[in-house]
């Protein structure tokens, strides 16, 4: 998939997976909420809204309140490129997501997935 199509598709259509794949492997949705909230500076109100309107990607990160400040403690490897150096910025947004929610599914607790 191109990256103009990644951030025109709505959040809520990829919004399932990462439920699918945090319960598949015991966790909750409201920890992947949490790590949602937690990444964006969305309250549990707004990010429901932002499902409900089918907000692309693009501007879910865009309308995003505040990305936390302890992003740049996100390290690792998805799909083989290391998110820390992921160029374009919504790109490395996305990826960060995805690093949260892999960790949330191996298991690891909550405050260490949460940088606290």
């Amino acid at each position: 998939m191109k990256n103009e199509n990644l951030y025109r598709l709505p959040f809520a259509n990829v919004y399932p997976y990462y439920i699918a794949k945090a319960e598949k492997k015991g966790r909750s949705k409201e920890e992947l909420d949490t790590i949602i909230c937690w990444l964006t500076g969305y309250d549990q109100k707004q990010l429901q809204q932002q499902l409900d309107n089918k907000t692309s990607f693009e501007n879910f990160y865009a309308e995003a309140p505040q990305l936390n400040p302890n992003v740049s403690k996100i390290t690792g490897v998805i799909c083989g490129i290391r998110v820390e150096e992921i160029e374009d910025p919504l790109m490395q947004k996305i990826r960060y997501l995805d690093k949260l929610i892999d960790e949330l599914a191996k298991g690891k607790a909550m405050e260490k997935i949460l940088r606290t």
